[in-house]
Formats: structure tokens, C-alpha cells, sequence
């Protein structure tokens, strides 16, 4: 993952779902909804890696081969 605030780019405005975003300087990594006027940002805490299907699969298989 990147460090970058731009790094992903959003596509719908969480609070009313309208596509007209446009990024603001302030605060930092910030959108702009110029459809409810609200300003925002979005930020990814983790990925849950334990729910990923091609990983229980494999987990499963190194499971099995330990067996």
C-alpha cells in the first residue's frame, strides 16, 4: 500500500452516494461532495486477511500437508 493520501481514488460520496467529488487541500487526503456540500475522508485501517478465500484455501492445504 502507499503512503500517498491520493493513493485511491473515491468514487462516491459516502453520505449521499453522488459521483461529483472533487479533491480539496484541507483537510489532507480530503473530497469534497459538491452534490451535499459535505467535505470528507476515507481511511483503510486494515485488511482482514483471515477472511480472504484464496488464503483459507491454502491455510487448508498446509493443514492437510502437515497431517
Amino acid at each position: 500500500m502507499s503512503d500517498s493520501p491520493r493513493a485511491s481514488v473515491i468514487y462516491y460520496c459516502p453520505f449521499c452516494a453522488e459521483e461529483d467529488l472533487r479533491p480539496v487541500e484541507e483537510p489532507q487526503g480530503g473530497w469534497r461532495c459538491n452534490a451535499c456540500a459535505r467535505v470528507f475522508t476515507v481511511q483503510l485501517a486494515t485488511v482482514d486477511t483471515t477472511r480472504i478465500p484464496g488464503r483459507l484455501r491454502e491455510e487448508a492445504e498446509l493443514q492437510e500437508g502437515r497431517s
